[in-house]
């Protein structure tokens, strides 16, 4: 998105962040400002909606390197706010688009400079290394960014935006990821002379889960499991995004950090169904009995020949 919006735009004041900030800033101050301002917390809320959109913007700009810096070089060649849209007459006049341009490549409107009777997009196209042209230009790239539940992104939900004042609808890819950015044809900006329609270029944000994790078409997940059901050998059920529960077997001697493949209970995409992971965790009790404890301590009589660090310390030395 390059066009006489960025002048009169400040991105950075709308993330409430400084021109230096880092990617890493203008991401938590998005995100803040997003959760702060989501529709689903202000329901028919005119202005905390356009608010919304606003800091979507914002950040769709300002995420991408490259839309930040060819923004970053326009505000600065344009002096920011400081623009004025008009061009006055005499020497305390304000100067307009054409004049400062003018003044920039010393020409004047009769000489080797842009002329009144050029717009905007003329001079920016001549900036830029487009010239004028008077044959179909596509329009240029729209960019968003939208915050979209865990359950919606991995099952693939459709999304309704509001951009530039039009309901765009799409439908996410299964299992998006966090930060992920959608190329969505011909929702940019009107194109001229007959030229198609540029594209919109939304940038999803996925919110975290309590319990799974996308990983491809594969849903992963910690399954805590008991000290005897680890050693001993054990069937436990195990929860699903679907919110079915199927049984796992726990094979007798496993560790923690071990994986167990469910088939077929991941995500349903078009190049077909993903698996769900399952980690072991084998969790202890905080506090045990009396009786337990000296279970315990004679099953470490019985095992005390099975060091579980016996390669600890020569593999630590390679």
């Amino acid at each position: 998105m390059t066009s006489q919006d960025w002048f009169n735009k400040d991105f950075y004041a709308t993330l409430g962040v400084s021109k230096d900030a880092s990617a890493a800033d203008i991401k938590k101050a998005y995100r803040k400002l997003a959760r702060d301002l989501h529709p689903d917390r202000h329901p028919n809320n005119a202005p905390a909606e356009k608010r919304f959109k606003e800091v979507g913007e914002a950040y769709g700009v300002l995420s991408d390197p490259k839309q930040r810096q060819q923004y970053d070089a326009i505000r600065a060649m344009g002096g920011g706010a400081r623009f004025q849209a008009g061009g006055g007459g005499g020497a305390g006049g304000s100067q307009g688009f054409e004049d400062v341009f003018g003044g920039m490549f010393g020409g004047g409107g009769a000489g080797g400079g842009p002329t009144r009777g050029q717009g905007f997009e003329d001079i920016l196209g001549g900036l830029f290394g487009g010239g004028r042209s008077r044959g179909p230009l596509k329009g240029s790239d729209l960019a968003a960014a939208t915050e979209v539940p865990f359950r919606d992104a991995a099952q693939g939900a459709t999304v309704i935006l509001g951009i530039d004042g039009q309901r765009v609808s799409t439908r996410l890819p299964v299992g998006v990821a966090d930060g992920q950015k959608i190329r969505i044809r011909g929702k940019g900006r009107a194109g001229s002379s007959g030229g198609p329609a540029g594209d919109l270029i939304l940038t999803v944000h996925v919110g975290k889960h309590p319990v799974f994790a996308v990983d491809g078409r594969n849903l992963r997940m910690n399954l805590p499991v008991s000290f005897d059901e680890a050693v001993l050998g054990a069937t436990v059920e195990v929860p699903t995004l679907t919110g079915e529960r199927v049984k796992v077997k726990i094979p007798a001697g496993t560790s923690s950090g071990a994986t167990l493949r469910v088939k077929a209970k991941g995500l349903a995409a078009k190049e077909g169904v993903g698996d769900l992971l399952v980690r072991v965790e084998v969790t202890v009790p905080s506090k045990v009995s009396k009786a337990a404890k000296e279970a315990l301590e004679a099953f470490a009589l019985e095992t005390a020949a099975d060091d579980p660090r016996a390669h600890l310390y020569d593999d630590a030395a390679k």
